[in-house]
């Protein structure tokens, strides 16, 4: 069973094990994760603003963030940056228990969501979870409308 949590401080240690993976599947942006974060550049500290971890076993198998999109005028746009699984934990909900609770968070700050993926799987991941492709050649590659929390709905 994995545990959400917001995360306030981000161990170079806890960090480390999807970094490895992510960097081996030939991707960058968990590197520019902790480099921003010890640069201080983004801390996932602004209004409505969240780093949030999957945990299991006391072990961050995924991680995931939520900022205002730097590419935006609108204030009201969010972006969400940085989503990453563990290749062995993925196909067990936790990106999509990740992503909802980003979304989650994302109400009462963010009219809409944004986010750029250059996967095809991942592409995949967003759509199944009503993010709408977004045309080539612009800052992010979809997006998604941000509704209110249903009654009884917590936000992380």
């Amino acid at each position: 069973m994995t545990e959400l949590r917001q995360i306030h401080d981000l161990s170079p240690n806890d960090l480390s094990p999807l970094l490895s993976a992510s960097t081996a599947e030939g991707f960058r942006f968990l590197s520019r994760l902790a480099a921003e974060w010890e640069a201080g550049t983004v801390r996932f500290d602004g209004a409505g603003e969240r780093l949030l971890g999957s945990y299991d076993g006391g072990q961050l198998v995924a991680v995931g963030g939520l900022t205002r999109d730097p590419f935006s005028v609108n204030a009201g746009v969010g972006r969400l940056r940085r989503v990453y699984v563990l290749p062995n934990a993925r196909k067990r909900g936790i990106g999509t228990q990740l992503v909802r609770a980003l979304e989650s968070a994302a109400v009462g700050y963010f009219s809409e969501l944004v986010l750029r993926t250059d996967t095809p799987a991942a592409a995949r991941f967003y759509e199944a979870l009503g993010y709408i492709p977004l045309p080539s050649g612009s800052t992010a590659t979809h997006r998604r409308l941000v509704a209110s929390a249903a009654v009884g709905e917590a936000a992380i």
